[in-house]
């Protein structure tokens, strides 16, 4: 039996009306009930005079009934012509005027469309629209050559909620993290990527996932009837099918080929761009979005001033905001803010990827069918940073600013310790781990890349705080953590190397300590880390004894950095007040990066008891405890850098003198000047190496296409922040040169 399209038949005179069924529109209302609520124009509306109606017809323009077009004092029936109208259409001023925007020069007024029940505000241009139904535009909106643009009656706008009479089946989920859709969450138009962090981690807890179902149901109602929206003074042009759109002020919107159950932020937050090509669907578009040429996005959510582009392919995921994704595919991801992924044919899948992220080319981050079953994942910390073609296998998990270098890594990996260069020696078989590196051999590219992350977060309404210093709560406990890592795993050696038998972890943690603060060369010893890599080769940490000493330091520096800027800020007129706000006893608290904001342990733990116990009982409230977390982020973080520093010094500040306080400041400037030192003598390699100038004629050559070292901007800035810095210190020594 061949199948056959359903075709129905329909009187004519029915067009434009009906759009909500009657069971759906309650007691008293009629099917315009939702229209007039949502109509903000203020327009006061009339019926068409008989002579307006007769330049209408002249114009070669038609109506099921005239009397259901209703226009305001300012209408001109002029600039109507060669319409179909059908249903209740409403029109505001329209003026012999043109509306002019970038290359496009096009006159006010409704032009060769057939419009279906819509509500037009003053001096609109709609020029060559197939077919537009239930939609309210805005002023000085433009529409031109646009084939299909509709709203059904059950619209969601890309939000992951049912109408009135739908089943459950219809609904749209996000599934993040995973392909089997066992993290899966409901994208809604306002979702942080705190709130798709906390969703899709905390799977056990079946309450807190049914109060998450249950806040975004409450954000929308389930009535039937809503129309699609153009914000004002956007512009669409060039357009093949947009379906149950809804459009904010300012956007532009041109040659996309299909946009379909979307909702696209734009306003003065952000003016939004969908650009050629581009097909979009089941979507939220955060303000000051740029999507264009090609992109296929569907399932999705991009956070506001994010980017996809040349390409891309977006499915299953959310993309944090200020990050960039072009010329490859991603899928089932959560990605936090600040995430580089533009070039060809990279490709990351099932993956959680915690901010201030750049995938290079070729990368694929998801070879997760090593198993039985489409359930691999991976997680890394903020920094991550996969090299030229690195082959990553699923399940893996990485600390904070690991960096790959090229190669296919054949199995599951876990590096617990941040700032490591992960390698493969393959003329020996083994994985390689350099820790420390970026501080030893890249300080460059990591401060860099700190101060640029920074600039370029154009968030308007910063709800989470975002951290973005390499130097935090979050990368601090990891460095602890290594330290005991490197010393168990320099205890083993040494022991392994004596033939000395079996020791307790205690033990080798004690004599990997006692080995890596003492001043013995440590260079003919292997030092070999286990579980870091699912395999049965050798997984070689090397620079050990560096990593150790520069991490200590660093660990100082967060700390004495935070006790500076507490000093500076505070103005404490002798060491007994400032003793006293110290706390007498402290420990490191845990941190959780929640979507690129730093949140402790302990509050995490708060906000979920607050949301299974109804005190916090919206994503509103969630959006409240967000900010109040950053509002207290600083102090916080201060009492964590002095936990920290009292650990790892063995000192009570509480307790020390002026004079301790003062070589702690000397302290942190020798650091401080060490830290500039390493970040120009990591850019200097790109002026020394012969392998760099060996494609230049001469320096001079060089020194045009690289600019000259000495004109670094970013040194240079440095520099000056450091004079600044020495200043400050000098400032604050005589500060407390006469204290009591």
């Amino acid at each position: 039996m061949s199948m056959q399209n359903i075709i129905k038949k329909t009187p004519v005179s029915a067009l434009g009306y009906g759009f909500v069924p009657d069971e759906y529109i309650p007691a008293g209302e009629d099917e315009y009930y939702l229209r007039e609520m949502q109509d903000k124009s203020g327009i006061d509306y009339r019926r068409l005079t008989s002579y307006e109606i007769e330049v209408l017809v002249r114009n070669r323009n038609t109506s099921d009934d005239w009397n259901q077009i209703l226009v305001s004092d300012s209408f001109n029936a002029e600039l109507v012509k060669n319409c179909k109208f059908f249903g209740l259409v409403r029109i505001g001023k329209l003026e012999p005027v043109c509306l002019n925007f970038s290359d496009l020069k096009t006159p006010v007024g409704l032009y060769n469309s057939t419009i279906v029940s819509c509500d037009f505000g003053d001096n609109v241009v709609v020029d060559n629209v197939g077919y537009l139904s239930h939609y309210i535009i805005g002023n000085e909106v433009i529409l031109v050559n646009v084939n299909e643009m509709v709203t059904t009656n059950h619209a969601k706008f890309g939000n992951g909620i049912i109408k009135d009479g739908e089943k459950e089946q219809v609904r749209i989920w996000m599934e993040l993290c995973n392909e089997n859709g066992g993290r899966r969450v409901l994208p809604f138009n306002g979702m942080l990527a705190g709130d798709a962090f906390l969703w899709s981690r905390y799977r056990d807890d079946e309450a807190l996932m049914e109060k998450f179902i249950s806040f975004t149901e409450l954000k929308f109602n389930k009535k039937r009837g809503y129309y699609g929206k153009v914000g004002h003074r956007t512009v669409v042009k060039n357009c093949a099918i947009i379906k149950d759109v809804w459009i904010g002020n300012d956007a532009y919107i041109k040659g996309a080929n299909k946009l379909k159950n979307l909702t696209i932020n734009s306003g003065e937050e952000g003016r939004s761009q969908i650009g050629e090509g581009c097909e979009l669907v089941n979507g939220i578009i955060g303000y000051g979005c740029r999507i264009f040429y090609g992109v296929k996005a569907v399932r999705f959510i991009t956070a506001p001033h994010s980017q996809l582009k040349y390409g891309a392919r977006l499915i299953n995921s959310y993309l944090g905001s200020n990050a960039t994704i072009s010329c490859c595919e991603v899928l089932n991801s959560l990605i936090f803010p600040g995430h580089e992924q533009h070039h060809n044919n990279s490709f990351l899948c099932a993956a959680m990827i915690m901010g201030q992220s750049n995938m290079a080319a070729g990368a694929t981050i998801g070879s997760n069918h090593n198993s039985r079953g489409n359930d691999g994942e991976l997680i890394a910390g903020r920094g991550f940073w996969p090299g030229l073609c690195v082959s990553l296998k699923h399940n893996s998990k990485f600390a904070s600013f690991t960096i790959i270098a090229k190669g296919d890594y054949p199995a599951e990996m876990h590096i617990p310790i941040p700032f490591s260069l992960v390698s493969q020696n393959e003329s020996r078989d083994e994985l390689t781990v350099m820790p420390a590196y970026w501080f030893l051999y890249n300080m460059y590219a990591l401060a860099r890349n700190s101060h640029k992350y920074n600039d370029r977060d154009k968030r308007v309404e910063k709800i989470q705080r975002l951290e973005y210093d390499y130097l935090a709560p979050d990368t601090i406990n990891e460095i602890f953590d290594s330290l005991l890592h490197l010393s168990e795993c320099t205890g083993r050696a040494f022991y392994a190397a004596a033939n000395e038998g079996k020791k307790t972890k205690e033990e080798m943690i004690r004599k990997g300590k006692e080995l890596l603060s003492g001043k013995k060369d440590l260079a003919g010893l292997e030092i070999i880390a286990p579980d870091f890599e699912n395999s049965r080769r050798k997984t070689v940490l090397v620079k050990v004894k560096e990593a150790w000493t520069v991490f200590h330091r660093m660990i100082r520096y967060y700390g004495i950095s935070q006790l500076f800027d507490q000093l500076r800020s505070e103005n404490f007129a002798s060491l007994k007040e400032w003793q006293a706000s110290v706390p007498k006893t402290s420990a490191r608290s845990s941190w959780i990066n929640a979507g690129g904001q730093l949140m402790t342990g302990e509050s995490i733990a708060a906000l979920k008891t607050g949301i299974r116990q109804g005190t916090v009982a919206s994503w509103d409230d969630v959006h409240m405890f967000y900010e109040k977390e950053g509002t207290a982020y600083t102090a916080q973080k201060r009492l964590h850098a002095f936990a920290a520093l009292e650990e790892i010094g063995g000192i009570a500040l509480n307790k020390i003198t002026v004079v301790q306080l003062s070589d702690l400041l000397l302290e942190m400037t020798d650091t401080r000047e060490w830290m500039v030192e390493q970040i120009t003598a990591s850019r200097k390699k790109d002026y020394t190496s012969p392998f760099r100038k060996m494609v230049y004629e001469t320096e001079k050559e060089m020194e045009e296409v690289l600019g000259k070292l000495e004109e670094n901007p970013f040194i240079l800035g440095q520099r000056a922040d450091l004079q600044e810095f020495h200043g400050q210190v000098k400032d604050l020594q005589a500060t407390l040169s006469n204290w009591k």
